[in-house]
């Protein structure tokens, strides 16, 4: 697995990502194979958490992306972790690092 300067690259699907964040060393590369189809293409990054030990995942856009809303910015995903999230809940953020 190649690491950039602080963090790790993983490739999925044929893309690569840098794991930004993985609170709570949740991150599980065999639970997002299937789960990240090409829905997933147009998005910069793909947030994951875990629920009742099931992933959840969505999608969100750099914040200076024509894209980008309230609910896709990654600039909101503070207010996204703690609307949506359980509390304390463990997440991992993937950052697209090929287009």
């Amino acid at each position: 697995m190649k690491k950039t300067e602080n963090n790790k690259v993983v490739e999925i699907n044929n893309v690569q990502y840098e794991i930004v964040k993985d609170e709570g060393d949740c991150f599980n590369k065999e639970d997002l194979v299937e789960k990240i189809t090409d829905y997933f293409d147009p998005y910069d990054y793909i947030f994951g958490d875990y629920a009742y030990d099931k992933v959840r995942l969505k999608g969100f856009y750099e914040k200076n992306n024509k894209k980008a809303t309230n609910i896709n910015n990654i600039a909101e995903l503070d207010n996204y972790i703690k609307d949506y999230c359980s509390y304390g809940a463990k997440y991992f953020l993937l950052k697209k690092t090929n287009k």
